[in-house]
């Protein structure tokens, strides 16, 4: 069976404290159980975790949905957005984990990444680099998350179009945002192989298309 590697990255500085954080643990877990009452994610989708502060951490390897067990996400007191830094390693995760089509097996179906966070690049430099090793991949879709009016959408834009927005760090918004990501992966292995790039499925209210 073919599989769908599903990327996550989520900024796990000091500013998350409190109700971000405890929320994206909320939204994580409805995201899981809402994919596993789809028979075609169940079969295909394999999530990772990767959070980022002043480095990059995979604290949930390349998993198959039904032996997938969420790890804690633990926050340092303090930390910048090295949001460069994250893509690197990630682009390191995805060259070893990820399947290529050989001439004896289909690869992995296109994989599907995830970013969500709340500042802009503390590591600028590093970030442009990242942003052409990043397309590099091929991914299926890149959908990038600013959570609250500190995020830098401008920077964001830079490494896809596929930019959404949330105006509040809520459970019931991350909820709405985590149940859309549910639905973007539930599509993923249905629409990639036709497609370079996958249509995704309209946000609900609570999350804003960038433009």
């Amino acid at each position: 069976m073919r599989r769908l590697p599903v990327y996550i990255l989520i900024q796990t500085s000091g500013a998350m404290h409190g109700e971000p954080i405890e929320s994206i643990k909320v939204g994580l877990e409805s995201m899981v159980a809402s994919l596993r009452q789809d028979p075609f994610a169940l079969e295909s989708v394999h999530i990772s975790l990767i959070t980022f502060n002043r480095v990059a951490e995979q604290i949930l390897p390349l998993t198959e949905l039904e032996n997938l067990q969420l790890p804690e996400i633990i926050l340092p007191e303090s930390g910048g957005t090295h949001l460069g830094e994250a893509l690197k390693f990630l682009c390191e995760r995805v060259d070893r984990e990820v399947q290529l089509t050989t001439a004896d097996r289909k690869g992995d179906w296109m994989p599907l990444l995830f970013i969500m966070t709340n500042g802009k690049p503390s590591d600028n430099q590093l970030y442009n680099q990242m942003i052409h090793e990043v397309k590099r991949r091929h991914f299926g879709s890149i959908i990038a998350c600013a959570a609250g009016a500190k995020a830098d959408t401008v920077r964001l834009k830079e490494l896809t179009d596929n930019v959404v927005s949330l105006d509040t760090t809520d459970s019931a918004t991350f909820r709405q945002f985590f149940k859309w990501v549910s639905a973007s992966v539930s599509m993923g292995n249905r629409s990639v192989g036709a497609a370079t790039e996958m249509q995704l499925p309209p946000p609900p209210p609570e999350v804003h298309t960038v433009i």
